[in-house]
């Protein structure tokens, strides 16, 4: 069995569950992310990841993750990474030490991989600009001045 299928199972039985089952990424998400890259969100995750959730104690260890704002946020909500309690019971790594860095390595790799997946599966994006709205239509509008003489 490959990683991407190892990672795949795993984040299918996590994803089942109601709660995580709720989480994909919103347009906006997916904006951030053709503007960028998955190199870029790895980065994002692996620093993420360090700061918030590696530490023995990580500070507002259940509250550190928000709950939108960036793709690795929701990442982490919909695949139990998203705090100790949820990595110890969705992915077996124990709370009140340090995460190493191949388990660091593991969250991130779960996190790339649900957002892999998801974009691989969202709708295909319109690559031609939206025709305009009425009120930007209302905001290009010209007002003609009247001529003075």
């Amino acid at each position: 069995m490959t990683d991407h299928q190892q990672l795949d199972e795993r984040i299918g039985r996590i994803t089942r569950t109601p709660f995580r089952s709720r989480f994909h990424l919103r347009d906006s998400d997916l904006d951030y992310i053709a503007a960028r890259d998955m190199d870029t969100m790895k980065r994002h995750a692996e620093d993420f990841i360090a700061t918030r959730l590696a530490p023995r104690n990580p500070p507002r260890d259940g509250k550190q993750t928000p709950w939108k704002g960036h793709p690795v946020f929701l990442a982490q909500h919909a695949t139990a990474t998203c705090c100790r309690t949820c990595l110890q019971s969705s992915h077996g790594i124990a709370a009140g030490r340090a995460l190493t860095a191949a388990e660091q390595s593991e969250v991130v790799a779960v996190i790339c991989r649900w957002i892999e997946l998801e974009l691989a599966s969202a709708p295909a994006r319109r690559s031609v600009p939206r025709p305009p709205t009425a009120a930007s239509r209302r905001s290009q509008r010209t007002v003609r001045q009247p001529a003075l003489f």
